[in-house]
């Protein structure tokens, strides 16, 4: 499943394509991926609207509508027009999702579940090959977010705000970094990343952090998300791809995820595969003591 890096990679080139395009009409060939509305109550949804932002929040990319003004819309077509805000459209790529601008004329995909047709001659598709993606309208973005953890990007997520809440709760450090609840946009690929770059084992229990292991653990975050967006995120299997149709390369970076029976990058020991919160979890045994108490 893509996870930060890849949905901040499509919404960074996705945006400049339809920053400040207008939606002329949409289909909707696989409904679940609406969650929920008829294809005419969503096209009602988001016909006429323009799309005036373009952003991710956690493994969502979100795409801000608005609505012109009633007393813009007589406006000469030089004026910058004022939209007011008329919901968003919330894209979960899930496994197998992809977001991409293609020309009007082009023939659909047989895997697009969704299409927006803009008013620049070309259209915003959603295909998705194993129908688990979500292309959804919300009237509050905001609301419907809320549940979600603070974004390890951001100025919030600090070595002392992590202590403290790792304190504050008694699980195992991976499933709870995987928790969209405690810190948002973080999977699989880059918790097994972040938690060798910071010698901290996934088994070891979050309260038993301690405030150096905390800051580690932040820098390492940082450092890998940072990179990992700079190469476009990770293409470890044939679904992710840009919105351009090419792959990620942070794959050739990976220092434990996918690598068990081969050689930690730091110190040479063979890296093995566990199984955590029934997911494949890549750790090495030098670099990541068994914390006590852990068979």
């Amino acid at each position: 499943m893509p996870e930060l890096p890849e949905v901040e990679t499509v919404a960074r080139l996705i945006r400049p394509r339809v920053l400040g395009r207008t939606i002329t009409a949409s289909q909707a060939l696989w409904l679940r991926s609406l969650g929920g509305p008829s294809a005419a109550a969503f096209d009602e949804q988001v016909r006429g609207c323009a799309i005036t932002h373009v952003g991710r929040r956690a493994k969502y990319i979100v795409l801000t509508l608005g609505r012109a003004a009633p007393a813009e819309r007589a406006a000469p077509k030089h004026r910058l027009t004022k939209h007011e805000p008329a919901g968003a459209l919330l894209v979960h790529l899930r496994m197998t999702g992809r977001l991409h601008v293609e020309p009007s004329a082009d023939p659909l995909g047989p895997y697009t579940r969704v299409a927006l047709s803009l008013d620049d001659g070309h259209t915003l598709r959603f295909d998705d090959v194993r129908k688990f993606g979500r292309f959804t309208f919300v009237a509050d973005p905001a609301a419907a977010l809320h549940h979600l953890g603070p974004e390890p990007l951001s100025d919030e997520f600090t070595g002392a705000w992590l202590r403290d809440a790792l304190r504050q709760r008694r699980r195992q450090l991976k499933p709870l970094l995987l928790d969209q609840e405690f810190v948002a946009g973080l999977g699989n690929i880059y918790v097994d990343e972040a938690l060798h770059e910071a010698q901290l084992h996934p088994l070891q229990s979050s309260e038993r952090v301690t405030k150096p292991q905390a800051e580690r653990l932040v820098s390492a975050v940082r450092a890998i998300l940072e990179e990992a967006i700079l190469r476009e995120g990770s293409s470890f299997d044939t679904f992710y791809r840009t919105p351009e149709g090419q792959p990620g390369s942070y794959q050739e970076q990976f220092r434990v995820y996918g690598r068990d029976g081969r050689p930690c990058r730091r110190c040479g020991a063979t890296v093995q595969k566990l199984v955590v919160a029934q997911r494949g979890t890549h750790v090495c045994p030098r670099c990541q003591r068994t914390p006590r108490g852990v068979p």
